[in-house]
């Protein structure tokens, strides 16, 4: 699906796009069995990060990536009929940009989430056991130091 998308920055301690980003998340949860979080955490873990988001001219949240300051990824969605168009590598790499190193967690069952982060150069640092609420375990992800994956990731915010 083509069409024209605004990348926007949300300030940490804001509300904007913040029901979008849960109703994002809510609809991948339904389609994928993915992204099992409560509302109360993912809004307070929203607002203690800075939001990248990419949205159409009508408004609608195409694509977010919740980062900390250090890099760490807390929440990154890209909507189904948005996928494959490079939202979700411009989303890291936009959060790669600022920040010395990027990492986050994955479900060990997320395959598709797994693949991404490879394909993007992350590599698993280690696996730890009953990370998620529901007893299932994560991966510990970081984005590789080497200057050839540095280059690859700013290659995607040229597009």
């Amino acid at each position: 699906m083509s069409v024209t998308v605004e990348q926007r920055v949300v300030p940490r301690g804001s509300d904007e796009f913040l029901d979008d980003a849960w109703d994002l998340k809510e609809r991948i949860h339904e389609r994928e069995g993915l992204l099992r979080q409560r509302r109360g955490f993912f809004a307070n873990a929203y607002r203690r990060a800075t939001i990248y988001a990419y949205v159409t001219p009508d408004e609608t949240l195409v694509g977010f990536a919740a980062a900390r300051h250090d890099g760490y990824i807390l929440f990154l969605a890209v909507a189904p009929d948005y996928r494959g168009e490079g939202f979700g590598e411009r989303l890291v790499a936009t959060v790669a940009e600022g920040s010395k190193t990027v990492s986050c967690h994955a479900r060990v069952s997320n395959e598709g989430a797994l693949g991404f982060y490879r394909h993007l150069g992350f590599e698993i640092v280690r696996e730890i056991d009953n990370y998620y609420e529901d007893g299932e375990g994560a991966y510990y992800l970081r984005l590789g130091e080497s200057e050839r994956l540095r280059d690859r990731l700013s290659e995607y915010l040229r597009r």
